[in-house]
């Protein structure tokens, strides 16, 4: 097989490069923090290097007060029981109320939403007017969720939000961007087509005075290339601009070099990282029995202590088969992924949050920045093919300094995968084994739930339904230019072949693996 190729071009992102030269050429052209170190000061520049193994919740002797926040926002976190800033805020609000660039990479659940909202809604609350800010995120779901977490850290500054993503009515959006409203998020692709197809809409961010982009390794991989391109030219130059993610990627590295001195970089660790409070396991099993391992760990998670469960699948097939097979199972659960109308999503998704079901199915739709404090336990139906989407999908729990579990179902062929996982986060996951009699007990009842299963798909007309999908998304990589034709033995073939290493797929921006279809 031909390795995957980057299409990320050159140039890309398309941000300008500071004008004024670094301060002194000797040093590094960014200032590159990290936390609890020794410093050293050149000229204008400090530097300063971190121990990476520091604790990220040694900030109590600093207070929100000292960040430079407003006493309304002081007040507010007080009220949210955010009772000291944790490490990436405490680094990142100063130099965003500076005026600065800013990257802030930390691990899942280190609080860098309220690290970038709190700085924003202070200057919005100083100079309101719409649209002041701009954040682009990869999912439908973590937008909604932003704009939850924005509307409760401004609950004292009158925040008008506008949330602005696929599956939703164009018309009732445009109205509502059209309002001004203060603070704008949405998806690339929706918040694009919008642009280009109303020319009200590019006006209305003339002034805008943020661009954030949220779990920006994602946002910035090479699937968003053409929706990036077209929305930062409708957003003035001299805006402030603010990353945040938990992974850092060569995008982000490049973004140092275009901003020199004028970008703050703040990473907490280097290389890639999953939160100590988090056990992580996994359990070597055959593929034929996954359902049955998956049921057996399911009906534990009582006797576990486990109030709820996020289960990752790859596919949205899977992920629909099994919430039939767990419904004949009698096991409550929602299920999370593209192929539902939004409606379908939020609705799956607020059932989980209120805790009307335990257990949430998903796809790597809700691999990113979902934040639900009962979740005690993610499992990996399927091993992630990228080990850097393992530390995302892991990371929905042991959130906020809370321990968690995450559960691997390995078979045969994921073996290399664990080991590039392990070798990514530079740790071994703890292998475990359940008593294999009281497990292959529940094997007629499962296997007769997913026979069950399998017909209400086929009489859903479900494939159907997938097959007009994919002619969806290979249209949607053809008009990016992602499509290409290939000479196999000489021969032309009628197939298209797909190149490509992190290719965001429609909806669910699910990462895909070089393939040929």
């Amino acid at each position: 097989m031909e390795q995957p190729q980057h299409l990320v071009e050159q140039n890309f992102p398309l941000f300008k490069p500071s004008r004024k030269p670094s301060a002194n050429p000797s040093f590094p052209t960014s200032n590159f923090i990290k936390p609890n170190s020794q410093t050293q000061t050149a000229q204008d520049d400090v530097v300063t290097h971190e121990n990476p193994n520091s604790n990220p919740e040694n900030t109590a002797t600093t207070t929100f007060s000292d960040l430079g926040l407003s006493e309304w926002a002081v007040k507010t976190c007080k009220e949210l029981g955010m009772k000291f800033p944790r490490r990436v805020q405490q680094y990142c609000i100063p130099k965003i109320l500076e005026g600065r660039h800013v990257i802030g990479i930390d691990e899942t659940g280190s609080g860098k939403t309220a690290a970038f909202a709190l700085p924003i809604l202070q200057r919005l609350a100083e100079h309101p007017f719409g649209v002041f800010a701009l954040v682009v995120t990869p999912t439908r779901e973590l937008a909604f969720q932003l704009a939850e977490q924005f509307r409760a850290l401004g609950s004292s500054v009158r925040l008008r939000t506008a949330v602005v993503v696929g599956g939703m009515d164009m018309l009732t959006q445009t109205k509502e961007l059209v309002a001004r409203p203060h603070l704008v998020i949405a998806t690339p692709g929706r918040i694009k087509v919008l642009l280009k197809d109303n020319p009200e809409i590019a006006p209305v961010f003339a002034r805008t005075k943020f661009l954030v982009l949220d779990e920006a390794d994602r946002v910035l991989d090479v699937g968003f290339q053409e929706e990036l391109k077209f929305i930062f030219q409708c957003l003035p130059e001299n805006r402030q601009n603010l990353f945040f993610s938990a992974t850092t990627t060569s995008n982000l590295q490049k973004l140092r070099e275009r901003y020199q001195d004028k970008l703050y970089a703040f990473e907490a660790y280097e290389g890639f990282k999953t939160v100590e409070k988090l056990t992580q396991q996994a359990i070597f099993i055959p593929k034929k029995v996954k359902d049955v391992y998956l049921l057996h760990i399911l009906s534990k998670m009582k006797d576990m202590g486990i109030r709820s469960a996020i289960v990752f699948v790859s596919t949205c097939r899977d992920c629909h088969r099994l919430n039939l097979m767990l419904e004949v199972l009698d096991q409550e659960a929602a299920a999370l992924y593209s192929f539902r109308s939004q409606a379908q999503r939020l609705e799956a998704l607020q059932e989980f949050k209120s805790g009307k079901v335990p257990i949430l199915l998903a796809t790597d739709v809700a691999g990113r920045g979902l934040d639900i404090p009962t979740v005690d336990l993610v499992i990996n139906y399927d091993v992630p093919r990228f080990p850097r989407d393992y530390i995302h999908r892991v990371g929905r729990t042991a959130r906020a300094g809370r321990g968690g579990l995450a559960l691997s179902l390995v078979t045969q062929n994921d073996v290399d995968l664990i080991r590039e996982i392990e070798a990514l986060i530079e740790r071994q996951l703890e292998m475990i084994e359940y008593k294999e009699n009281e497990v292959l007990s529940l094997m007629k009842k499962v296997f007769s739930a997913k026979n069950v299963a399998n017909m209400k798909m086929m009489d859903d007309g479900f494939e159907e339904k997938a097959k007009e999908r994919k002619k969806q998304k290979l249209k949607m990589l053809e008009e990016k230019g992602l499509l290409k034709q290939r000479m196999c033995c000489g021969l032309l073939h009628d197939y298209i072949s797909v190149q490509y290493t992190r290719v965001i797929s429609v909806g669910d921006c699910t990462t895909a693996i070089a393939y040929s279809i």
